[in-house]
């Protein structure tokens, strides 16, 4: 999301509760240094308006603006300003001064990283400069015991409160990164793995085939006349065929399994630890669930399965010769007649593959 062009209203949204919050606490404490020195009616009205009114004016001015984003920045910016311009109204009284400057700081730094973090600071010096020349240069070192309990749920409260903020924003962050992760490895249409994934994880099972000396075997599923069934039922039927196989798949394979849309209408399973008995009975039962598929919408609809298998041999030199004879069974399978589950046999590979019929 582009929040530079209009579209940052969640970063106002998140903002918000905790300018409310903070808003309310930094009054507790602007007011009890200001109390002692005799302040005139404007400045408690600003006071006022500045520690219950802005949150609110500020969330509206920012979330109706056609960059809400940016919008938001100069508001950060403000509080900045008002920040600086407090702690020379409260004659620079080192413990509440430092306690809201140090929290507005922490909104930048966590709002913007560096960059707000310069400006923020930049907004400080002037609103002190104006605090300065409106109010005079007074410098009040000493902490009353009232300022000190009034500055107390500003250093303790707010923090909790803004870190909760941080916490919610990286869970939802991370949540979101889960999800782009889950996306860049799946299949839109039927929710496995899609093509490049599933060989990345081939490759990568073909490598502890080698060192373990496991065992593994690879299925590749075709759906027999699938170009047919989409002419003569439409896409819709033809999407629907799709999903149906991959929800039978997702049923029949055990958990270790890891099933993907290799393209089209082809499909792959890899079976770690698995023998091709095993291997070969699991596809069996998978080409009679889909041959027994019937739809009273469509009576007249047939749909079969072609299987390859091809189990892990020690002298494949890679895995893309190991994916070939899987290719080279279901080729097979096809040439003999579709609807029928076949495995490359051991002694078909011979580093030429010369053994299946062309």
């Amino acid at each position: 999301m582009d929040i530079r062009s209009g579209k940052g209203v969640s970063f106002v949204r998140r903002i918000y509760l905790p300018r409310i919050f903070g808003k309310a606490m930094s009054l507790l404490a602007v007011a009890a240094a200001v109390w002692p020195l005799d302040a005139s009616i404007w400045l408690w009205a600003l006071m006022l308006f500045n520690g219950l009114a802005w949150p609110h004016v500020a969330f509206l001015w920012a979330s109706r603006s056609a960059s809400p984003y940016a919008a938001e920045r100069r508001n950060l910016l403000i509080d900045s300003l008002m920040a600086g311009f407090w702690a020379a109204a409260m004659q620079f009284n080192p413990l509440p001064c430092l306690t809201i400057l140090s929290m507005v700081t922490m909104n930048n730094v966590g709002s913007g990283g560096r960059s707000l973090m310069l400006h923020g600071a930049l907004a400080q010096l002037s609103g002190a400069g104006i605090g300065i020349l409106v109010l005079g240069a007074n410098l009040q070192l000493h902490a009353t015991d009232l300022q000190v309990y009034a500055s107390l749920p500003m250093l303790t409260l707010y923090p909790m409160a803004l870190g909760w903020v941080l916490f919610k924003l990286a869970t939802t962050l991370a949540e979101h990164k889960r999800q782009l992760g889950d996306l860049s490895r799946t299949d839109s249409l039927t929710g496995l793995f899609n093509h490049g994934y599933w060989k990345d994880r081939l490759r990568l099972k073909f490598l502890i085939c080698q060192q373990r000396s496991s065992t593994a075997v690879i299925a590749l599923i075709d759906i027999d006349h699938f170009k047919a069934i989409n002419d003569t039922y439409g896409h819709v039927v033809g999407d629907r065929m799709l999903r149906q196989l991959s929800d039978e798949l997702k049923r029949c394979l055990r958990e270790g399994d890891l099933a993907g849309r290799y393209g089209g209408d082809e499909f792959c399973v890899i079976f770690p630890r698995t023998s091709e008995e095993q291997a070969c009975l699991a596809m069996e039962r998978l080409r009679e669930r889909i041959a027994g598929y019937r739809s009273a919408q469509l009576p007249d609809l047939r749909v079969s399965l072609s299987i390859g298998l091809c189990a892990y041999r020690a002298q494949f030199e890679d895995a893309e010769q190991w994916l070939d004879e899987a290719d080279r069974a279901l080729y097979h399978a096809k040439h003999e007649g579709r609807d029928r589950v076949d495995v490359a046999p051991a002694a078909s590979f011979t580093g030429l593959r010369l053994a299946w019929p062309e």
